[in-house]
């Protein structure tokens, strides 16, 4: 199919050519490469832009199965929803399970909702290499809100931050330990806390943990993306579908506010320089997988190790094989 053709498709909204689409941009092949960054160019006239959820959690907190209580939420107000999970990757194998759409059975069933399992390939950040593309596909394929769930929680997981509008921290109901189990900075990414399974025996210590994380938030350094009461916590609970509307109005509360202050433009013009900083990287560490690279890195190796030449020396050496010294 070609390029123009397909990104017809996904402009018109057909799934299967979105989820040819992403394929496409998850493909590490050098022409894979091209017809994907022809295709993202095409696709970015349309000028099309969905809200972005961040959401990240502690394995066990119930991500998925709050993703499933509250996407179906969204699809019963008319929104179309895209959720793009990301799954570990082994680091020793590269294989990924990919099991995350078997825990949304019911949201995949739904008309309005798209669901795309990715595997993180050991990324730094626990977000696919290529899942800000995927959101841009499902952005001009028409979807009004985009989850992004990402792999575990820890400082690395805040890299989701430069490709979402909205941050959600998801914890469960724990003592007081617990909250410093939580890195400060990814606290300090968190637009709303949530505190799933308060729902029965645990109600009373989700609303206790929720307490907790609320006076740490008002001890962290007031950000200028923020209107008066946020970053917030709240109890939610995904198996009785209890507080989500209440989160999803503040979720809209603070979308309005930072559109009107002009901060949703300025994030986004951000994370678009962040982004092409990045690429710039990535490609940078490409080149030194190649071939060339490879044997010149173990044969200066060999030359530092002996002491014959300094590692200093070498990095230079190497760098201007490269064509990339400074």
């Amino acid at each position: 199919m070609k390029i123009a053709e397909l990104s017809e498709k996904i402009l018109s909204g057909d799934r299967r050519a979105l989820a040819r689409a992403i394929t496409l941009v998850e493909s590490g092949r050098e022409d894979h490469r091209a017809e994907a960054t022809e295709l993202l160019d095409l696709l970015a006239k349309s000028g099309r832009q969905a809200l972005r959820i961040g959401l990240s959690g502690t394995p066990g907190v119930g991500k998925s199965t709050f993703i499933e209580s509250f996407g179906m939420m969204l699809v019963a107000q008319g929104l179309r929803v895209a959720v793009l999970a990301v799954d570990p990757s082994s680091a020793r194998t590269g294989g990924s399970i990919l099991g995350d759409k078997t825990r949304m059975e019911h949201l995949s069933r739904q008309k309005g909702a798209f669901i795309r399992p990715s595997p993180s390939q050991t990324n730094l950040g626990g977000v696919a290499r290529r899942t800000r593309e995927a959101v841009a596909l499902c952005e001009a394929a028409g979807f009004d809100v985009v989850l992004i769930e990402t792999v575990g929680v820890g400082q690395s997981e805040t890299v989701v931050a430069q490709m979402s509008d909205l941050f959600l921290l998801l914890l469960a109901p724990a003592g007081g330990d617990e909250l410093q189990g939580v890195k400060r900075g990814i606290m300090e990414m968190a637009d709303i806390i949530l505190v799933n399974k308060a729902d029965g025996d645990l109600k009373s210590a989700a609303m206790r943990t929720c307490a907790d994380y609320s006076g740490a938030l008002r001890l962290l350094r007031k950000r200028p993306q923020d209107p008066t009461g946020y970053p917030k916590a709240q109890t939610v609970s995904a198996l009785e579908e209890a507080g989500l509307d209440s989160a999803w109005e503040d979720m809209k509360t603070l979308v309005e506010w930072r559109r009107e202050k002009g901060h949703w433009s300025g994030t986004r013009a951000e994370q678009a320089r962040y982004w092409f900083g990045e690429d710039v990287r990535q490609a940078l560490l490409a080149r030194l997988k190649t071939p060339w690279a490879q044997d010149r890195m173990e044969a200066l190796s060999d030359q530092v190790a002996t002491g014959a030449v300094s590692p200093t020396a070498a990095a230079q050496e190497l760098l201007k094989g490269l064509g990339v010294a400074g």
